[in-house]
């Protein structure tokens, strides 16, 4: 698997033991100690250290232990004609670091015409600064019949396990539904996984125009031509080929209840579907588009945040597994100088907002603290499903023997408010600004390094 190991910490490899932590997996909780050697977890139990050689000894008492969350949706460095994301590799590897994420999946998106090992060798060089493991996932962003041919020479060559389709951004790096069925029937002969960006984008594109000659151009209107039912129905025609190629199929960004609805039913008819969603779309509603601007502005993201209805049937989806993973999106822009690029055209706006930092902290505050779900779904979400997922369980995403000794120790009682002064990751605004949050990552572990 295209999967790099990059560590850089200040601690050489060490013999380590964890001890009086509260074990938590996407299976149960436990109180155990943690055995670590050259890496990896040795063992877990009651009482270890009386039977072990002298090693370094982190006490986690009153702590929670998590496996080292994993998000497999970020933008770092994404180019744009108002100027990459705001955050590189360092510094969005950094940023997640240091909210308990210890490894991640970006995009490698060629341009049209781009060879997929052009754009592929490009992305790794770009990626070189992470300092933490990192997958790519590779785009198709234009289709040809020689494009079956480079997906294999992906897999086989490079070991990419997963491809991303969009079906928005129609001009530019979306493709058509009978490309996308193309690429998907390749996927599934090759046993990878497609993410597809579900959106209608010949009717956005459609709805942008029309405002624009109305002489509507701000942030709201971003929203406006991006209705729920430009998901919902992307979401629909990507379920039915799905079920028509067998292909391993991942929707990412999931943001509305009817998008929730066609994926509930794929998944009870047994397809291989899974899906996520993002914090933005938890916990934020439409109501940030109505701000005066600039304020607005930091809000386009695409898909848009949507209703509270949407909002609400997307916790109930985090209950009952219909939403396997919640990812970040993380793609932020500075407002100034780049966002207020569209200050009096919202299609020109580039698309992304933040949060890789933030994600533990805000759905075990407004998730596991609320009791819209339990610690298990906490874990699964945040790690273990995409493990699964994307093929590093239970190397990564589990607490158990011969797994990774990548963790989280998590203070449950640590308070703090999300601001753009503070954080790590760099953007001059936050979405979540102003947002409290009761927990954090404690100290992180990456294979069995102590970091702080």
């Amino acid at each position: 698997m295209n999967f790099k190991a990059v560590l850089k910490t200040s601690f050489a490899m060490a013999t380590t033991l964890i001890k009086n932590g509260i074990l938590v997996t996407a299976r149960q909780t436990t109180q155990a100690d943690i055995h670590i050697e050259n890496g990896r977890i040795t063992q877990t139990g009651i009482g270890l250290a009386s039977g072990l050689p002298e090693c370094r000894v982190l006490d986690a008492t009153g702590k929670l232990i998590f496996p080292g969350g994993i998000d497999p949706h970020v933008h770092f460095a994404l180019p744009t004609p108002a100027g990459p994301s705001c955050d590189d590799f360092l510094s969005g590897s950094r940023a997640a670091l240091a909210g308990g994420t210890t490894c991640f999946f970006d995009f490698v998106t060629p341009m049209l015409g781009q060879s997929l090992k052009e754009a592929l060798l490009q992305r790794q060089a770009e990626a070189a600064g992470s300092l933490l493991e990192y997958g790519l996932h590779m785009g198709i962003t234009w289709f040809d019949e020689t494009v079956p041919g480079q997906m294999e020479w992906c897999v086989k060559e490079a070991g990419i396990r997963s491809f991303k389709a969009y079906l928005a951004y129609k001009g530019s790096i979306g493709i058509e539904y009978p490309e996308l069925e193309k690429a998907m029937e390749t996927s599934a002969a090759l046993g990878t996984v497609m993410l597809v960006h579900c959106e209608e984008g010949d009717v956005i594109l459609h709805k942008q125009k029309e405002f624009l000659k109305q002489g509507n151009t701000s942030p709201l209107y971003h929203a406006l031509s991006r209705p729920p039912e430009t998901e919902a129905e992307s979401v629909r025609k990507v379920v039915d080929l799905c079920r028509k190629t067998g292909c391993k199929t991942y929707i990412v960004h999931t943001s509305t209840a009817a998008s929730l609805e066609y994926i509930r039913q794929g998944k009870q008819e047994g397809l291989p579907l899974s899906c996520e969603t993002c914090p933005q779309y938890l916990l934020l509603d439409e109501s940030v588009y109505h701000n005066p601007v600039p304020g607005s502005l930091k809000y386009v993201i695409s898909p848009p945040i949507r209703s509270k209805t949407d909002q609400e049937a997307l916790w109930l989806a985090l209950q009952d597994g219909t939403v396997d993973v919640v990812s970040t999106d993380h793609c932020p822009f500075n407002t100034l100088g780049q966002k207020d690029q569209g200050l009096h055209d919202f299609t020109k706006i580039p698309n992304g907002a933040g949060g890789v930092q933030h994600r533990l902290a805000l759905l075990y505050t407004y998730g596991v603290l609320t009791g819209k779900i339990d610690l298990q779904q906490f874990v699964a979400l945040t790690s273990t499903n995409a493990a699964r997922i994307f093929g590093l369980y239970p190397r990564k995403g589990e607490i158990a023997a011969g797994s990774d000794a990548d963790l989280v120790i998590w203070d449950p009682e640590s308070t703090s408010v999300i601001s753009a002064k503070t954080n790590i990751q760099t953007c001059d605004e936050d979405i979540f600004e102003g947002t409290v949050t009761k927990g954090s990552a404690y100290q992180v572990i990456i294979s069995g390094n102590h970091t702080d």
